[in-house]
């Protein structure tokens, strides 16, 4: 049992006597580049140095290595690890034939402090066990079976690695020869429910770890919240309304405006400011369209100058490869040396790969611009009004849009000239000279703006007038559109008549069996086919015979154009059973009668 297993690995051996024979067991550890370790606990070799386990190429091992799944790699199967005999005080353990391939183990499981032991000798003990075992490290348990073998769980990962050393020795229980006292050892991988929960829990913890510090990164590179936006107020609706006019601030200030009006602060008190506000951000609109305009027209002369200079560059490459085909004509040629000839031909080749892909690139932009040009040229009449009609309404869109910004405006100069009013009368006589020119400066905008209301309804009434010429035009033309249609119905009805005169002809050609002059060619010459066969022949040797005079002749088609023709040819079945076979004869002579 586990329980019992515990109890053996402490109490049960004495552990204060010393090993029968420490040097073989202290060089089987230094193979393995450990210190080795008495029965005691204490080192062997006061003076080992651990680099000497480096000499036969064996990695060292740490004893106090944790058991994170992380395992020494094993020992390389071409660097021979010298194994001696091993004394113990109720055992003596004899190595395996060097010559012999090394044991073969299963594929280790995840987090693996278990070890299979097989081939104990039928009178081994638990104590003999832990007495040859308890050298590799600290045992938690060992469970014995009765077919001579057993498990035992180790308290760390690395201690599996020194078990699986002892795999292929043979023990041998004090000096009998008994068979019942000898076995060979066979330690291998083994796989339990506790070191794959332990495992499994080591992972989920470093798991934890892992997204714990990932978070810690993330929070420490997050970038920090915006500043939050201030409460409307008269000082705060100035200097937002100094920075629209601000282009290098703009973004800034409408973000501002546009979370006041998001809360709600707009009210009767402050509509006007808001107005204003507003109103300077619909002229950054008029800014906006101008750079817009700007950016592209310094588009288009950056592509004028690209095409200058591309074109520029193909003639420099024409006067390049002119001087090469120069070169090459014979009258030069000669002088040059096979190596210069070689080389004047590849840079020739080049040359013109590279003028003909920059030809390219040129004609592809003039292509381009031509269609521009002709799509814009090339419309129908009905396009045409329906984009000066759509042009018309944006435009009237556009002055009624203008129409009511003016109304409002007007608005706005009266709410001023009341409030200057208002202020007139409690303000002091000194201030009524510059009230009166401001008052007579807000009339003259007033008048200003009354006479472009004037203009602009004039305008609004001609574009009305225009609007419904363009609809007239348009009414003449479905007109024009619809008497066309009639007149191509009509010709549509004189083509129908005549062609039903023509229907009786062809009706009467297509009535008959054979559709075209090479399948009378096929009829004729089946027919002489089957008449030189009297008992008839099968579809395929019909096939066969007709394939060696044209190759495209299949099967399907000679068989439908045989049952067509039922006065001609006869299908019969003859032979029972697996020999039934189909036969085609002849029978036009009786179908001539019978026709």
């Amino acid at each position: 049992s586990t329980d019992g297993g515990r109890n053996l690995s402490l109490e049960s051996i004495p552990m204060g006597l010393p090993m029968s024979d420490p040097s073989a067991w202290a060089t089987a550890m230094n193979n393995l580049g450990m210190a080795p370790m008495g029965m005691t606990g204490q080192p062997l070799l006061p003076d080992f140095d651990p680099a000497l386990g480096m000499m036969t190429g064996i990695p060292p091992i740490n004893p106090m290595m944790p058991g994170l799944g992380i395992v020494p790699p094993p020992i390389p199967p071409d660097m021979p690890a010298v194994k001696e005999i091993i004394h113990c005080k109720s055992c003596t353990l004899f190595p395996p034939n060097p010559h012999l391939p090394p044991p073969a183990t299963r594929e280790r499981p995840p987090g693996c402090k278990t070890v299979f032991v097989g081939g104990l000798p039928e009178n081994g003990t638990e104590q003999i066990i832990m007495e040859v075992f308890e050298q590799c490290g600290e045992v938690i348990a060992i469970r014995k079976s009765k077919k001579n073998f057993c498990h035992i769980r180790f308290a760390e990962e690395f201690m599996v690695d020194k078990a699986l050393y002892l795999s292929g020795y043979r023990i041998r229980l004090g000096s009998s020869t008994d068979k019942k006292d000898t076995g060979r050892l066979h330690v291998d991988f083994a796989q339990a429910r506790d070191d794959l929960y332990e495992w499994e829990c080591k992972q989920r913890m470093l798991a934890r770890e892992e997204r714990h510090r990932r978070r810690l990164a993330e929070e420490r590179f997050r970038p920090p919240s915006p500043p939050p936006v201030v409460h409307y107020s008269d000082h705060e609706g100035s200097l937002v309304a100094e920075k629209l006019k601000d282009d290098t601030k703009f973004s800034e200030a409408i973000q501002t405006l546009l979370t006041w009006i998001e809360r709600g602060e707009v009210n009767r008190r402050t509509a006007n400011n808001f107005y204003s506000m507003i109103q300077s951000a619909n002229s950054h609109i008029r800014r906006l369209v101008n750079e817009k305009a700007a950016h592209e027209k310094e588009m288009e002369e950056a592509k004028e100058k690209f095409k200058l200079a591309l074109s520029g560059i193909l003639v420099q490459f024409e006067q390049i490869v002119a001087v090469y085909h120069s070169a090459s004509k014979q009258k030069a040629w000669d002088h040059f040396t096979k190596a210069q000839r070689k080389n004047i031909s590849v840079w020739c080749k080049q040359a013109e790969e590279i003028r003909n892909i920059h030809n390219d690139e040129l004609m592809g932009i003039r292509r381009e611009e031509e269609m521009e040009m002709s799509d814009e040229e090339i419309q129908d009449p009905s396009e045409m009004k329906e984009t000066e009609e759509s042009a018309l309404l944006s435009q009237l869109e556009a002055l009624k849009e203008e129409n009511d910004s003016l109304r409002w405006q007007l608005d706005a100069y009266r709410n001023e000239v009341e409030l200057l009013k208002q202020e007139q009368g409690k303000a002091s006589r000194d201030e009524d000279t510059t009230k009166e020119q401001q008052m007579k400066l807000l009339q003259q905008a007033l008048q200003g703006m009354q006479k472009h209301l004037l203009k602009v309804q004039e305008e609004y009434k001609k574009r009305e007038a225009e609007l419904e010429k363009v609809k007239e035009d348009k009414l003449k033309i479905e007109t024009l559109l619809e008497n066309l249609k009639e007149q191509e119905s009509s010709t549509s009805r004189v083509c129908a008549c005549s062609q039903e005169k023509e229907c009786p002809v062809e009706k009467g050609l297509g009535s008959s069996p054979v559709k075209s002059e090479r399948e009378v060619l096929l009829v004729g010459i089946i027919s002489t086919f089957l008449h030189v066969h009297p008992f008839g022949a099968s579809i395929e040797y019909i096939c066969s015979y007709l394939q060696r005079l044209d190759s495209k002749i299949c099967t399907a088609e000679v068989e439908v154009l045989l049952t067509r023709l039922h006065s001609t040819f006869r299908q019969e079945l003859s032979g029972v059973g697996a020999s039934l076979e189909k036969r085609w004869k002849f029978c036009g002579f009786e179908g001539l009668k019978m026709t």
